[in-house]
């Protein structure tokens, strides 16, 4: 994971998609964008914070943000 980046390009929401389907669609989205441009991905299937960033970099994608969690305590 590298700097943190504000320029979104895209955001895929995919809240209620059981897993896989948030690696499957997130690598869908990034094969159609081009080099350089940023994906937000905003999903609520718990494997999906793990799962997505690696499958992601194992496809040679980089993830430029922590992925958050957000409304959890």
């Amino acid at each position: 994971m590298s700097q943190v980046i504000g320029k979104i390009d895209y955001t895929l929401d995919i809240r209620g998609e059981p897993w896989p389907y948030p690696v499957i669609y997130a690598l869908d989205a990034l094969e159609t964008m081009k080099v350089g441009e940023v994906l937000q991905v905003i999903a609520d299937c718990p494997q999906s914070f793990s799962s997505v960033p690696q499958e992601v970099v194992k496809h040679g994608y980089q993830v430029v943000n922590e992925p958050k969690r957000v409304g959890q305590d």
